[in-house]
């Protein structure tokens, strides 16, 4: 059913079973890199509408989640992780040892995978976050016993194509879950805060919502490319008796860092409850 063509990755039929947001900026990362054609890929959902804009550039659409475990020789489990026992247990009977299998689900242990499917295939567990939409996603991964190189570095090129990609032992997946997976959710309450207090203060959300993104952009750069460290980073902007360290002193007070531990703490446990 799915053309095969090339060398590594062109021989690769790619597959994603699920077609909701995170999938898609997959999908659109790779065909705008061109590091697979659109043909080399295919998707199911039970939504078929979710499938529309696919079959518009090009991308396979599966009619059974059965079909598409069949066809395809990597499979992108792309579901939430309430649903994995089901889709597993669907499409148990098309998996053998030679598939690799990937999972985005938060959670989902490599072994709860290959228990579920009773099969020993190889398997590939990823973090990613939704800046993955922009191509500005950072996705963590770790692997099972089974996977070569050669498949890893096959679906590290998949993820480069919309972020950065950091390997990780599997001990260490349900905790960056609150560094990199959940942790967009905290800037945007952060600039959230900004901004209604930019309001409050008379500045209109239209004027200031540009300049705290931008600030978010730039401090991330900073962090990034100056080669300092937070603290040092802090310490450029706060000089003794000025504002900065004003507005600092009141996050000190109520140990905004003490509240972030709980939060990202929080985040993790919550995330092995998936798991269990």
């Amino acid at each position: 059913m799915y053309k095969k063509e090339g060398n590594r990755v062109e021989n690769t039929v790619l597959g994603f079973i699920g077609a909701g947001n995170m999938a898609t900026a997959i999908i659109n990362g790779i065909v705008s890199t061109e590091t697979m054609r659109p043909s080399q890929i295919a998707v199911f959902d039970v939504n078929e509408e979710k499938c529309v804009y696919f079959k518009q550039i090009g991308v396979q659409v599966a009619s059974s989640a059965s079909e598409l475990a069949r066809d395809c020789s990597i499979i992108v489990l792309a579901v939430k992780p309430q649903n994995f026992e089901e889709v597993l247990t669907g499409i148990k009977e098309q998996v053998t040892e030679e598939k690799l299998m990937v999972s985005i689900a938060a959670g989902i242990s490599t072994d709860y995978i290959r228990t579920t499917l009773g099969c020993q295939c190889p398997v590939i567990r990823t973090m990613p976050n939704t800046p993955l939409l922009l191509s500005q996603g950072a996705t963590a991964m770790c692997r099972s016993q089974g996977v070569t190189d050669e498949m890893f570095e096959t679906v590290e090129e998949f993820f480069s194509s919309c972020g950065t990609v950091s390997e990780l032992e599997e001990s260490q997946m349900n905790a960056v879950i609150s560094v990199n997976g959940s942790s967009p959710a905290y800037f945007y309450l952060f600039a959230k805060a900004m901004l209604d207090n930019a309001e409050k203060q008379g500045i209109e959300k239209e004027v200031a919502l540009p300049m705290i993104a931008q600030t978010l952009i730039g401090s991330a750069g900073m962090l990034v490319y100056s080669g300092k460290t937070p603290d040092e980073l802090i310490e450029m902007v706060s000089s003794p008796g000025g504002t900065t360290l004003e507005a600092l002193n009141v996050f000190y007070q109520h140990d905004l860092e003490k509240i972030v531990d709980e939060a990202m703490l929080a985040c993790t446990k919550r995330a092995e409850e998936l798991g269990k």
